[in-house]
């Protein structure tokens, strides 16, 4: 660790070291060395990069005042081993060519073999090479380091993806205008309830982290928290409906109904009208007979027409709650065990962002059963309008009178 001392003096010579040529750094650095006393050599090459060995050279030089000025010529010093190795760079790149991994074109290639491993590699052929060598050439081909990064659907790409994009986000703008509720749901992962681990660091007194069991295997006996949420895309709110059982088409339109009654009539008074974003998978699955009765059901209680937009499959990531509700959510419990079920409805509750986010909660012990049959003859009952484009995805359900 740098001291005070060597700290100034690092900032000194950081200005003054670029614009002197190789003779007057060596001299500069030289008497810096002796003017700092007890291991000054040591520390000036640590600060400045400069080798040892240079800084005794100028040491020795300090007192030589009739040596000419003279700076190393074009060409001097130290060749690079690229010039060294004949073939070295082809070599290289026929180790790393089989793994390449991006556009062959691009300006940016990157590699997923480890240095060390080239740098073996390159030895068994022959070549007097280190890994840092091999990183630095590396560097000098445009390759770098990067992980993966999702953006890909797969086989579940819908050829009418961005259509579908195109037609909810009309939707959302025409709702919003209108002064329509818009809102956003989805369950998130379920989650443990007990001592177990939960991703993520934070804050605490150096006393040692907090214990948890070592392990998390699936365990029907284990409680489980089914966190269903509800985000007011217009009004920038949360809903959370904590389940602590199955998470059900049921429970779902039962979530919806109870963000409903507790904050959506408030805000929307004298409003029949709602429309919701959704997953076309899960619960609410466009393709779930339940959730369209549940919601045939919540429409006639509530006197509401509720149009459903699904995103196609394979893109939730795209669903707002997911980054607007959800994301925090995730980041205010990060590091903390999820004890029980009032821990976990009072971190929920405490969620908030700059930008004015709020989050009511609800712990719903309520058992919804799986499995639910919806008779053929109540399916035809329902009073559902398949909109004109991609009518499975895209629906309204009016109240039956």
């Amino acid at each position: 660790m740098l001291t005070e001392k060597a700290r100034q003096l690092r900032l000194k010579l950081s200005g003054l070291l670029p614009i002197l040529n190789e003779r007057q750094r060596r001299i500069l650095v030289a008497a810096e060395a002796k003017a700092y006393g007890r291991c000054g050599v040591q520390t000036i090459s640590m600060i400045t990069g400069i080798s040892r060995p240079t800084i005794y050279r100028g040491i020795a030089q300090l007192g030589d005042h009739d040596s000419p000025e003279r700076v190393r010529k074009s060409g001097g010093g130290r060749k690079k081993v690229t010039e060294i190795e004949n073939g070295l760079i082809c070599a290289l790149e026929k180790l790393i060519e089989p793994t390449t991994r991006g556009d062959p074109e691009s300006p940016l290639r990157w590699t997923c073999k480890s240095v060390r491993k080239l740098a073996d590699a390159l030895r068994e052929e022959g070549f007097e090479i280190g890994r840092q060598t091999v990183a630095n050439i590396l560097h000098d081909l445009d390759y770098s380091l990067q992980a993966n990064r999702k953006t890909s659907e797969g086989k579940a790409d819908h050829p009418d993806r961005d259509a579908q994009f195109h037609y909810i986000n009309g939707r959302v703008k025409s709702f919003l205008r209108k002064y329509r509720p818009v809102i956003s749901v989805d369950t998130k992962k379920k989650e443990l309830v007990g001592k177990y681990k939960n991703g993520g660091r934070e804050w605490e007194k150096k006393r040692g982290p907090v214990k948890v069991l070592s392990h998390d295997f699936p365990d029907p006996e284990v409680p489980k928290a089914v966190p269903y949420g509800v985000y007011d895309i217009g009004d920038n709110k949360g809903w959370v409906n904590v389940g602590v059982a199955a998470d059900t088409a049921e429970f779902a339109v039962e979530s919806i109904s109870q963000w409903w009654r507790q904050m959506g009539k408030k805000r929307y008074n004298g409003v029949d009208e709602l429309l919701i974003c959704a997953d076309s998978g899960g619960s609410n699955g466009y393709r779930i007979h339940l959730w369209k009765y549940e919601l045939q059901k919540f429409a006639d209680r509530e006197d509401l027409k509720i149009t459903v937009c699904h995103f196609p499959p394979g893109t939730s990531k795209w669903n707002k709650i997911e980054h607007r509700l959800f994301s925090y959510i995730t980041m205010n419990w990060r590091g903390r065990p999820l004890a029980d079920y009032k821990t976990v409805v009072n971190l929920i509750a405490a969620t908030t962002t700059k930008t004015g986010l709020t989050v009511k909660v609800r712990l719903d012990k309520r058992r919804y059963k799986k499995g639910i049959k919806v008779p053929l003859s109540e399916i035809k009952n329902l009073k559902i309008q398949p909109h004109k484009f991609h009518g499975e995805w895209n629906y309204t359900i009016r109240p039956r009178l």
